[in-house]
């Protein structure tokens, strides 16, 4: 890839999909009582959607009660140094149905955190957008006052 270092590459749909796929932890985005809250969740893709797993409670109300939500997932390269970003946007519902419940199941998607967690929830885009972009050097960053003795915290 012949990008400048501070170059953003638009991803194509399928580009997102792809990355998506190759990991398993994202961050779902949803309002809880007026207000913007974040959740990490693991998830897997599943067709044109994005299923993961969750227990009855406040992820669970905020993400189906209605509002659209955003996952937002990353990764990078280590070697390359090339980072990618991908969101993704639409309604949550919960998998209803035994058949469906079923299939669900058998997706290859198991929560980090123990307990029980038996409800699959199933977000259906309607965006999805990402960008892939070189990471710059810590160097870049650096000023005179980064190494500054700071005031401890009150």
């Amino acid at each position: 890839m012949s990008e400048s270092i501070s170059e953003v590459h638009n991803l194509e749909h399928h580009e997102c999909w792809e990355l998506l796929r190759t990991v398993s932890v994202g961050r779902l985005a949803v309002v809880v009582d007026g207000h913007p809250d974040i959740f990490p969740i693991n998830f897997t893709v599943d067709g044109g959607t994005l299923v993961f797993r969750t227990a009855e409670g406040t992820k669970l109300a905020s993400a189906t009660g209605g509002s659209p939500v955003a996952v937002e997932a990353d990764g990078v390269d280590a070697v390359s140094g090339l980072a990618w970003s991908v969101v993704l946007k639409g309604p949550a519902a919960v998998v209803k149905g035994t058949e469906r419940i079923l299939d669900t199941a058998a997706l290859y998607l198991f929560p980090w955190q123990a307990g029980k967690k038996d409800v699959f929830v199933r977000i259906s885009p309607d965006t999805l957008t990402g960008r892939r972009f070189k990471v710059t050097a810590p160097v870049t960053w650096w000023t005179q006052l980064s190494g500054a003795t700071k005031a401890s915290p009150e």
